[in-house]
């Protein structure tokens, strides 16, 4: 990743594996920290970075939604709910739900309790759900590719929320987060599970729409991208919404031979039952009507990994005011197989998404995409209040915005180059905002973010 060495007067590192604790001065002034501040559940806190989008992307986003967010509470919504079925069909509905979940939650050599509630599954990596894609039956994991020129690795740490206890998987398995019929009932449906919904929603905030705050670049031929990004726990206020920051990797039209791979953190009651920012992944190559889906919950993405959990809480968070941790994302293709592969933090890798997979994705990208997401549900005309990052706006600065730093592509020889031409878009900036910049320390930098419902934002 990045030099992570002290710097007395322009900046402060701490390396921790997938996240570095920084302290840097800005474009005009030092920003000193006021001590570590413990924020909300957490004792510790750290910072991460993401992705941007295009107009015509973000307008296609708005048509492809994340099934409505429900939180733990909600469950006996869903209880009642089923209690309209005729007992019958009740109990067909849950046969359907446990035949589900034994496809998706492989059977474990070890289970760890994460301190959130979740359970953790070391599957032996052949049995992941990967390999039931009908293209990666009978394949093995690759070894890992080389990293692209310019790109430094240092010590790894891992500080997600079900490794703090020291415990890891065997060598040969991978941690997959334990899939719960109650995590399947707060799904709009079985088959949507997982997955984004394709049918279009209009854009406006009365239906569900969907706002951003991006940065990105198109133009020109990219494999692959890199960024640090501070993680924070948003507020998210509605069971039908969530809130996320990411790196989009693109490909194809915005019609229905849409590629992307996809990867940050992003606070999701409904898919997750609370509301802990959780490192995610997801990919689709129809646009997100049939292909794809988050994390580990369909066959497709390689996990190689036994330390890192891909829908796993992050712990700590960064705080405002206060300190501020980031994780570092690198998405790139490697150039003698093709596969898209990831790397979680410092030089950590988890795995990749296969090339065969994907049809524009199988050559390169066409736009690289870094930033935040919400979804505003409100039928009222009453904007959300859900937050976006941080909760504030870009103009204030290091320390109280979300941010995404050292942003570069890989280009056609493998190398980590800057940014050229970023562009940046905010669907609704009195709500939600964006602002670029470039400096010596940061680079290619954004802030972004905002708190929703305001004075300016009614």
């Amino acid at each position: 990743m990045d030099s992570l060495h002290w710097e007395k007067t322009e900046q402060q590192s701490c390396s921790c594996f997938n996240f570095t604790r920084r302290q840097t001065k800005t474009e005009t002034e030092t920003t000193e920290f006021f001590g570590r501040r413990r924020r909300r559940r957490m004792n510790l806190t750290f910072n991460f970075q993401i992705l941007p989008i295009i107009s015509s992307f973000v307008f296609f986003l708005l048509f492809s939604t994340v099934f409505p967010a429900t939180s733990a509470s909600q469950f006996e919504d869903f209880r009642r709910l089923n209690q309209t079925f005729r007992p019958g069909e009740e109990s067909k509905k849950m046969r359907l739900i446990r035949t589900h979940l034994m496809k998706i939650n492989k059977p474990s050599v070890k289970t760890i309790q994460s301190p959130d509630g979740d359970i953790m599954d070391c599957v032996m990596v052949h049995h992941q759900p990967a390999f039931d894609h009908p293209v990666l039956k009978g394949t093995k994991p690759l070894d890992p590719p080389e990293r692209p020129y310019g790109h430094h690795q240092h010590e790894p740490e891992n500080y997600q929320l079900w490794s703090l206890s020291g415990e890891y998987c065997p060598e040969g398995t991978i941690p997959i987060r334990r899939t719960t019929e109650q995590d399947v009932l707060r799904a709009s449906s079985i088959k949507r599970f997982g997955r984004k919904i394709a049918k279009p929603v209009r854009r406006d905030s009365s239906n569900g729409g969907h706002e951003h705050a991006v940065g990105y670049v198109s133009g020109e031929e990219y494999y692959g991208a890199k960024a640090s990004i501070n993680v924070w726990d948003p507020k998210v206020t509605d069971r039908f919404e969530f809130s996320l920051s990411q790196m989009w990797v693109i490909s194809g039209s915005f019609g229905d031979d849409l590629n992307t791979i996809e990867a940050g953190w992003q606070v999701s009651p409904e898919l997750y039952g609370d509301n802990y920012p959780r490192f995610f992944t997801y990919w689709t190559t129809d646009a997100y009507q049939a292909t794809g889906c988050y994390n580990l919950l369909c066959s497709g993405f390689i996990q190689t990994n036994n330390k890192i959990a891909i829908g796993a809480a992050i712990s700590p968070t960064s705080s405002y005011n206060g300190g501020q941790f980031d994780i570092s994302l690198l998405i790139w293709k490697d150039p003698k197989h093709g596969n898209w592969w990831l790397e979680f933090g410092s030089g950590v890798l988890v795995g990749y998404w296969p090339a065969a997979l994907f049809t524009h994705l199988r050559d390169h990208a066409s736009m690289v995409q870094f930033g935040g997401e919400v979804v505003n549900s409100q039928a009222s005309g009453s904007h959300t209040s859900t937050e976006m990052g941080s909760g504030h706006f870009s103009g204030e600065g290091f320390g109280k915005a979300s941010y995404f730093r050292n942003m570069q592509v890989v280009d056609w020889d493998n190398s980590l180059v800057p940014l050229s031409n970023l562009k940046v878009l905010a669907d609704n900036p009195n709500c939600y905002d964006i602002r670029g910049g470039i400096n010596n320390v940061w680079g290619n930098y954004i802030y972004y973010g905002g708190p929703g419902k305001n004075a300016r934002c009614p």
